[in-house]
């Protein structure tokens, strides 16, 4: 199993060792050791997981007061998946990365608390599966961001996604920062 920082050095991409041969496949999809020793070291209190269609996009989401990290997978299709540093403090805040995920690679992606959340379906459908840490979710907590705020210019590969009308009229990050730094203070 290999694990990945990317250029948000607390975004981890996940590549597991798979196993094939003539009756399918086989490989772990969390290993509480392995992952701690990696720097996912997180309590995980709430399985999710999402179906859809091709160019939905969801996102950018993420908690304010008992934020997530979020651990994602794809079981079906394909997407491009997309972690926004909101942390005011961090020196990469409202920076992104991205990594395209699908049932073919098996790859993960660690967004840690603090990191925004969106992913775009390049296949005609994807089931995303994700395990969350910290709080339970909590729809008054949820925040989101405009998915294509030019501030944090995400190169989404879909020019007309489908979005929830939420999505949509999000704001801008910079006019959630001070909600940002205000939770942050505690």
């Amino acid at each position: 199993m290999e694990f990945r920082r990317l250029e948000i050095p607390d975004v981890i991409l996940v590549v597991p060792d798979v196993h094939r041969d003539d009756r399918g496949f086989f490989l772990e999809t969390w290993h509480s050791h392995k992952y701690a020793e990696a720097g996912i070291d997180a309590e995980f209190v709430q399985d999710n997981q999402s179906r859809s269609g091709r160019d939905t996009l969801r996102g950018l989401h993420a908690q304010l007061e008992h934020p997530q990290g979020k651990l994602l997978r794809v079981v079906d299709g394909e997407v491009f998946d997309v972690a926004v540093d909101i942390r005011p403090e961090s020196p990469t805040f409202g920076r992104w990365v991205a990594a395209t995920l699908s049932a073919e690679n098996f790859q993960q992606l660690w967004i840690p608390p603090g990191c925004a959340h969106g992913f775009c379906v390049l296949s005609e459908h994807a089931d995303v599966e994700y395990k969350c840490s910290g709080s339970v979710y909590r729809p008054g907590d949820e925040i989101a961001i405009r998915w294509n705020d030019p501030a944090i210019g995400i190169d989404w590969p879909c020019e007309n996604p489908k979005l929830s009308p939420r999505d949509a009229e999000a704001p801008l990050l910079a006019e959630l920062t001070p909600r940002l730094r205000e939770a942050a203070r505690g």
